[in-house]
């Protein structure tokens, strides 16, 4: 009689993933909104854009935008924390936060989860912190995969990717046309490194410095490393959305960036005209202990530190200067912390400062 091979002893499991389907479930589809189909077995997502007397918002002359983005090597240190629900948020806030630059609030969310071995719990983990974060950016998550391959990532080993597709009206999209001198450059605090910049923090502290995650760290205020590294991304698109319709109508906007890889330095000339730079004032802000300790730890040059984290700032706008304290207290109403971190100036599209 023949030896029969079958999917699970090749390294898949067909049983694994529906256990995984059940668990994820009730995450998912608490994310939806009025206008999600649950169409239950569906092969895609769908999601509806017609104008309905019974949706909180509906658009004239919508522009669809779309963002991916992942985790980076952040990844590996939530597998070697074995804790994945904060990746789960770093995912979501990669994509929205850049979508909101436009001027644009996110409509909808889908991953993809790339794994050695599906362990029903460890992916549960990772997509209720996907969905939780789907609902703090007010975006549904309407789909996603889960690929199991052995052959692909060694044991333990995962790779996530996520796409957000969101929606502006086609006179409200903001791309820095408007930036002018005299623009005051109001800063949003990060709560940490968010999502990049991670092979140098792996190769000061662990490479260098020979650290481990479970290092009680004096510096950081006696947390973990591990605790402070895993700190998710925050989210920026309940202040934001909320501040573009407050002012809506004002041209009081004039230009947003997502403080990402690049830091500060790379992010700002993104939305800049040919004829303006940014001046920032490094003392206007509270620099991130946990920056600090890596900066000294590196050692690392503060130039080269400005040029890979955020430094403590996630996000930017560049208004118009009769309305930045009225947008400061705006966003700060919604829980943020904002500071006046520069002005706009005559030049050619590039970041100095003072």
């Amino acid at each position: 009689m023949a030896d029969y091979l079958n999917y699970e002893e090749s390294g898949v499991s067909i049983d694994a993933n529906d256990v995984m389907v059940d668990k994820i479930k009730t995450s998912v589809k608490s994310t939806f909104s009025p206008r999600v189909i649950d169409l239950h077995g569906g092969f895609a997502g769908l999601f509806r854009m017609d104008n309905d007397s019974s949706f909180k918002k509906n658009y004239k002359k919508p522009v669809m935008v779309a963002c991916t983005d992942g985790v980076g090597t952040k990844v590996l240190l939530a597998r070697d924390m074995d804790k994945y629900d904060t990746v789960g948020q770093d995912l979501v806030a990669m994509s929205v936060n850049d979508m909101i630059v436009m001027g644009a609030e996110p409509l909808f969310f889908l991953d993809y989860l790339g794994i050695d071995k599906l362990i029903p719990e460890k992916i549960a983990q990772m997509v209720g912190g996907i969905a939780d974060a789907c609902k703090m950016a007010n975006c549904s998550l309407i789909g996603g995969e889960t690929a199991e391959m052995p052959d692909v990532y060694r044991k333990d080993d995962f790779d996530m990717a996520g796409f957000a597709v969101g929606v502006v009206e086609k006179d409200q999209i903001i791309n820095g046309d408007t930036v002018k001198p005299g623009d005051v450059i109001l800063g949003i605090a990060s709560n940490g490194i968010h999502s990049n910049g991670f092979s140098l923090v792996r190769n000061i502290c662990f490479k260098k410095a020979g650290l481990k995650l479970n290092d009680t760290i004096a510096e950081l205020n006696g947390k973990t490393l591990g605790e402070v590294l895993l700190e998710p991304t925050r989210i920026y698109v309940r202040p934001i959305v909320k501040a573009l319709e407050d002012f809506q109508g004002k041209q009081a906007v004039h230009a947003m960036a997502h403080i990402t890889g690049g830091g500060l330095v790379g992010n700002i000339p993104r939305v800049l005209p040919k004829n303006c730079d940014a001046i920032i004032d490094k003392a206007s802000w509270p620099v991130l202990e946990v920056f600090k300790y890596l900066q000294q730890l590196g050692p690392v040059e503060e130039q080269e530190m400005f040029r890979v984290f955020n430094m403590g700032i996630g996000y930017i706008l560049a208004v118009e200067a009769e309305y930045a304290d009225a947008i400061a207290a705006n966003i700060t109403e919604s829980g943020e912390k904002v500071y006046k971190i520069g002005t706009i100036e005559d030049g050619n599209a590039t970041v100095r400062f003072k």
